[in-house]
């Protein structure tokens, strides 16, 4: 009983204080800023001075350890150094780097969904590395892929999808290499993406522009990786 009345002393010194404000601030004000609508109802240019900016497209990179630039600061991944290009160019568009280390297929088909909601102007897909490391199914790689660029189409109809191509280490079989070659070309065919033929072109297997681990490019390697995706993307800019 005693921490209700407590309770109730706390609001009523609240209202009061509200009614005092709402007395400062003069006629035309409430609690419910009828006031600024006012305002805005007489004033359109100050109306417009408030109303937020419209939010920039969006340049998604939807990918792994690659986009995600492991190993290096996120200023030289190369999704980084693109937007610096589309700056540079004078572009309107933001760069959303959604590249998280370890990721399949199918864990970018799990996220693609809350990514969906910002203004998604360009798509580009860099995901199977991963599925092709662990040796998965090629048939799986294509559904989770294909889902993607569907799901993508279905929130931003107008959006442009560019296919980032991977290759595979010919240790994994003739008949696998061939066929996770063909999933990245066969997809932006069927789906009217652009493609880049093969995301590390120049960088793979170059012991100066990859890590220690072989795998991940260096900020060098990084560089050369973003002027291969300009190369596709800047015209579709």
């Amino acid at each position: 009983m005693r921490a209700r009345r407590r309770c109730e002393r706390y609001w009523l010194a609240g209202q009061r204080a509200l009614a005092t404000l709402l007395l400062l601030a003069g006629p035309g004000c409430d609690a419910g800023g009828s006031g600024a609508a006012a305002v805005s109802r007489n004033d359109p240019a100050a109306a417009a001075q408030r109303a937020p900016a419209p939010e920039r497209p969006v340049v998604l990179f939807l990918g792994d350890s690659l986009s995600a630039g492991y190993g290096l600061p996120a200023e030289e991944a190369f999704p980084a150094l693109v937007q610096e290009r589309i700056d540079g160019a004078g572009h309107d568009y933001r760069v959303v780097n959604a590249g998280v280390s370890g990721d399949t297929s199918a864990g970018g088909r799990r996220r693609i969904d809350w990514l969906l909601r910002q203004p998604i102007a360009v798509l580009v897909l860099e995901l199977g590395a991963n599925d092709m490391l662990r040796g998965q199914d090629l048939g799986a790689l294509r559904e989770n892929l294909r889902a993607i660029v569907d799901k993508t189409r279905a929130a931003h109809p107008d959006v442009r999808i560019v296919v980032a191509g991977m290759r595979a280490p010919g240790n994994l079989g003739r008949a696998y290499v061939e066929g996770f070659e063909a999933t990245f070309r066969e997809l932006a065919r069927e789906t009217g993406a652009a493609l880049i033929p093969f995301l590390l072109e120049g960088v793979a297997a170059d012991p100066d522009l990859n890590q220690a681990d072989g795998i991940h490019p260096t900020a060098a390697g990084h560089r050369i990786v973003a002027d291969t995706v300009w190369r596709t993307l800047g015209p579709i800019l």
